[in-house]
């Protein structure tokens, strides 16, 4: 977008934020010091959201440090519009307050978009913002039997036993694929479906040069394709408590599946040349060229951002990325899958509503997050390029009918498949475990094979890793 564009779009906010009847009293508000030394506020008659580990809401900042646009151009002003008698707070995490900021002087978000893989165990359940929703979900009417179904296991996997949040949607890992690569060495393009097996052929075929120019085949971040995995495979192994202490928990990243998943992206990383270094090399990423990578499991954000959409373009990258667009004709399939027939892909990349108990304003927030999973609202985010939880006919439909950008893309891909689902999580407590060291540390730099690097990783670097963050008073 033009700078007078945003700037008329951020005036109009501007106006619907301060805008407040004649004869409103005046609310007691709490400054929130932070260290941008930027002013922050929020008043007691403010219903405040705050949102974080989404990089999109990043991508535009004010004078001021505050990030509000991409959030309300998004979902917000369809928020404000459907909620015209509740004063809404919006903003970012670090825009310009971090959720410590908050803490210190007692102010407590009343609705958090969060991660919910990691970030409840990590940072949520520490500050005493979680409690089980499940009566206020029912007496509220929201369904989470409606919503995609992997979500809904995933927040539940990490809730103690209860339900800590409800899913809002999915940033939806996708294999991207450079049209220009296909077509300059006369290669079909890869469709919903394809397995594994076919992606490895292909990524053999395309790793290849032509005069100086060569060309990788694949690349897929090997933490996320643990992290992800299609096999919906969960580490813990239960106890007798949804709360166990550090010295109870016990992993197994050896068996059930595991070996056979890890060797079959270990395979990718030994083609020759083809070595992993990035996924945003598809783009440009460490390459000294852009558009030499024929294909890559990247996020739905990722391929908005790539497609050149500036609402998902940090403010000033714009031109780096038009330049870098004139290598590569993007399509976009599904992720592959493991076997024939089958439709898992990894499991969901979601961003969840959770609503603190301490909330002075939790029955207008149940409201709240009612309508964000409402077909409107799923609608809304899906006309955005985002992947909604809600996933009916209309919803699917409207995919990125709002990023004009996508036009000329064919995204019908971007909601095929099933996620995979976690299970067998009753009894177990989640930790951020350091599965990283599995790829990144022992394949790619020790040189391990795949069962070396699982035992090495199971037997010894996660129980270090855990004794460390129970020295340190973490649980997590």
């Amino acid at each position: 977008m033009k700078n007078k564009a945003r700037g008329l779009a951020l005036l109009a906010l501007a106006l619907t934020v301060v805008t407040v009847p004649a004869n409103a009293s005046a609310a007691a508000c709490t400054d929130v010091p932070n260290k941008y030394n930027q002013p922050f506020s929020v008043c007691d008659d403010e219903l405040f959201i705050f949102a974080t580990s989404y990089k999109p809401f990043e991508s535009t900042i004010d004078g001021t440090r505050q990030g509000t646009r991409v959030f309300h151009e998004i979902i917000g002003n369809k928020l404000r519009a459907a909620f015209p008698d509740v004063k809404i707070k919006y903003t970012t995490w670090d825009l310009p307050v971090r959720y410590e900021d908050l803490k210190k002087v007692g102010v407590t978000p009343d609705i958090i978009i969060e991660d919910p893989r990691s970030r409840i165990d990590r940072d949520l359940e520490p500050l005493g913002w979680v409690g089980d929703l499940t009566a206020d979900l029912q007496k509220t009417g929201i369904d989470l039997g409606k919503l995609n179904k992997a979500s809904v296991e995933l927040v539940k996997s990490r809730s103690d036993g209860g339900v800590y949040g409800v899913p809002l949607f999915i940033d939806e890992h996708v294999l991207l694929y450079n049209k220009k690569i296909f077509n300059k060495f006369g290669v079909k393009y890869p469709k919903p479906g394809m397995t594994y097996d076919e992606a490895y052929t292909l990524a053999k075929k395309l790793t290849r040069d032509d005069g100086l120019d060569h060309y990788k085949g694949y690349m897929q971040h090997p933490d996320q394709y643990l992290e992800f995995n299609q096999l919906g495979l969960y580490p813990f192994l239960p106890t007798t408590s949804e709360e166990p202490k550090p010295e109870e928990i016990k992993v197994n990243i050896t068996g059930n599946g595991w070996k056979q998943y890890v060797e079959n992206l270990y395979r990718f990383l030994e083609i020759p040349r083809n070595e992993f270094t990035t996924v945003t090399d598809f783009f440009k990423g460490d390459m000294s060229r852009p558009g030499h990578l024929a294909m890559a499991v990247e996020t739905l954000s990722r391929l908005n951002m790539y497609a050149g959409s500036e609402l998902y373009i940090k403010d000033g990258d714009e031109a780096a990325f038009k330049e870098q667009a004139k290598n590569v004709d993007i399509g976009v399939t599904s992720i592959p899958v493991l076997k024939r027939g089958s439709k898992a892909i990894y499991q969901p990349n979601t961003r969840a509503a959770f609503i603190p108990p301490s909330s002075p304003k939790k029955d207008q927030a149940l409201q709240i997050v009612k309508w964000l999973v409402s077909e409107e609202a799923q609608t809304e985010f899906s006309k955005k390029g985002i992947k909604a939880v809600l996933q009916t006919e209309g919803v699917v439909s409207n995919f990125g009918k709002s990023i004009p950008e996508l036009a000329g893309i064919d995204t019908s891909a971007v909601y095929w498949g099933e996620n995979a689902a976690v299970s067998n999580y009753q009894n177990t407590e989640f930790w951020d475990l350091p599965l990283y060291s599995v790829y990144r540390q022992h394949v790619l730099r020790d040189g391990m094979t795949p069962e070396q690097s699982l035992t090495a990783t199971e037997q010894q670097d996660i129980p270090a890793y855990i004794k460390a963050q129970a020295a340190a008073g973490k649980n997590w």
